[in-house]
């Protein structure tokens, strides 16, 4: 395998988009196509804190990261919220998942940023003996309310 991860371009919509239900089926959701398309958009956008890339194994698509930029009241960097991380299943365990952290880690350092997270759900174990290798859990447990 020639690993390859990059930005995605507005060429990449066809290779993206599959990674991206698949993403959705992984966690049991599906996000509306309307949602989708202006997510789409926003990774384009220059002026949106929002960034995607693609892990390419040659010419196919393998896996995808999504990563927000937003301000924090404890730093003067930005933080790196690294909302999406998904590896095509039977392409799993081979460092793709690592790999496209590792490009949002260098990304967030180039841009300046105070540090990198994410969530992930506690069910997702394989995913997370890797996470344990790579990041610290930072012992805070997450409350939502939708509106």
């Amino acid at each position: 395998m020639s690993l390859e991860i990059r930005p995605v371009s507005a060429a990449d919509h066809a290779a993206w988009l599959p990674l991206w239900q698949g993403y959705q089926r992984f966690y049991k959701t599906e996000i509306a196509e309307a949602t989708s398309a202006i997510t789409w958009r926003r990774f384009l956008d220059p002026a949106e804190p929002m960034h995607a890339a693609l892990a390419w194994d040659g010419d196919r698509a393998v896996g995808l990261v999504h990563f927000i930029y937003h301000r924090s009241c404890w730093t003067l960097g930005d933080y790196c919220y690294l909302q999406d991380l998904y590896v095509q299943e039977g392409q799993r365990g081979g460092g793709i998942g690592r790999g496209l952290i590792e490009h949002v880690y260098a990304r967030a350092r180039a841009d300046g940023a105070s540090r990198v997270h994410w969530l992930t759900h506690e069910t997702n174990t394989d995913a997370m003996q890797l996470y344990d290798r790579i990041a610290d859990r930072s012992g805070f447990l997450q409350y939502r309310k939708l509106l």
